[in-house]
């Protein structure tokens, strides 16, 4: 027979009352008879196992086992990764910095866009939806100018990111970004800190940042999830989010995701 108490174990085999003195004897009375049995502790089932580890270790699908190179010690690491991307430990640590860049992009881009819909919206600019902003000439500059700066610019900025994963710190040394070092910390791959571009000072101490880490990568990733939904409401109704927001609350009932899906099909 076997018996488990908290996650653990217990082979229990009977045995007569002459080894009632035995400390590996458990001894229980039913009326009058005696009844003794030999206890021996038995090896964790893996199900006690599995419990105690889901407990410790949240993950995104309740029960389930992350894999082995998920660890746990990423911020925001629950241990999803359904086509086995990060296997490679040097592929993780370039997945990392990647979702991390675009997660930040992310949230720039939904706070600029609501922004700017809002203003439009209430009348306080007199500016185009935002899919339609890229097409607006400016007189002080051509497009085609605009666009070499832009990738000049941003190659640069990219290629000092890379540098700096491929050698974390190596973009703080002096004489690295035009005297500019002193604003960047490098204090790792990722968060290059100082007033630059921590100006509150919010996460000096960056290896002990586990918490301002878990709440960026949470925010970013949402963020991610909104741009999504944000270009597909616009190929669908062709109007802004605050628009589409007005819209609905004007006939919270009749103006819904159901009906404006229904209305495109039609």
């Amino acid at each position: 027979m076997a018996a488990a108490v908290g996650g653990r174990g217990f082979l229990v085999q009977p045995c007569s009352l002459s080894f009632v003195s035995n400390k590996n004897v458990l001894k229980h009375s039913f009326g009058a008879a005696n009844t003794c049995w030999h206890v021996k502790p038995a090896k964790p089932q893996g199900f006690a196992r599995h419990v105690a580890h889901a407990q410790l270790r949240p993950t995104w699908l309740p029960g389930l086992d992350p894999p082995p190179y998920l660890d746990g010690s990423l911020a925001g690491d629950f241990g999803f990764d359904p086509l086995g991307l990060g296997e490679d430990p040097e592929s993780l640590r370039w997945y990392v910095q990647a979702e991390l860049v675009h997660a930040r992009f992310a949230m720039l881009g939904v706070a600029g866009i609501l922004l700017t819909d809002l203003l439009r919206v209430t009348g306080l600019l007199s500016i185009p939806v935002w899919y339609k902003a890229g097409a607006v000439k400016f007189g002080f500059a051509n497009t085609e100018t605009l666009f070499l700066v832009q990738l000049i610019l941003m190659g640069f900025v990219e290629t000092k990111r890379y540098m700096d994963f491929k050698s974390p710190g190596s973009q703080a040394q002096d004489g690295s970004f035009f005297g500019l070092e002193a604003a960047l910390e490098g204090l790792e791959p990722g968060y290059p800190g100082g007033p630059l571009l921590n100006p509150l000072g919010l996460a000096k101490d960056i290896k002990n940042a586990h918490e301002w880490k878990l709440k960026e990568i949470k925010n970013g990733r949402l963020a991610m999830v909104a741009m999504l939904g944000i270009f597909v409401q616009a190929s669908i109704t062709h109007v802004g989010p605050i628009d589409n927001l007005v819209d609905h609350l004007s006939n919270p009932w009749h103006r819904t995701i159901v009906q404006t899906l229904a209305n495109s099909a039609s």
